[in-house]
């Protein structure tokens, strides 16, 4: 399984950021979290009864799913903006 490097964190920093310093608006996390998902959801299709993964898996989409949540509480044109440039939701 790969695991998301300093160089792609940062990238997705960079594209997500709402300010200087920002690390962790919840546009960052939730890009953070896209990318972890995808790679794992990679991983578990090659190995199918990793079941502590998918646990971590179901974790990881859950803490998305709040994130989501809140931002699309608190700011609706950034909630979408956010899906649509993750390509979230179809």
């Amino acid at each position: 399984m790969t695991l998301l490097n300093k160089d792609e964190k940062r990238e997705l920093i960079e594209k997500y950021k709402r300010s200087e310093g920002d690390t962790g608006s919840s546009e960052v996390q939730i890009a953070i979290l896209t990318k972890k998902i995808n790679l794992l959801t990679e991983h578990l299709k090659e190995h199918k009864r990793d079941y502590s993964s998918q646990r971590g898996l179901m974790k990881m989409v859950s803490r998305r799913r709040n994130l989501l949540d809140y931002l699309k509480s608190r700011e609706p044109q950034r909630y979408v903006d956010v899906i649509q440039s993750l390509g979230i939701r179809k």
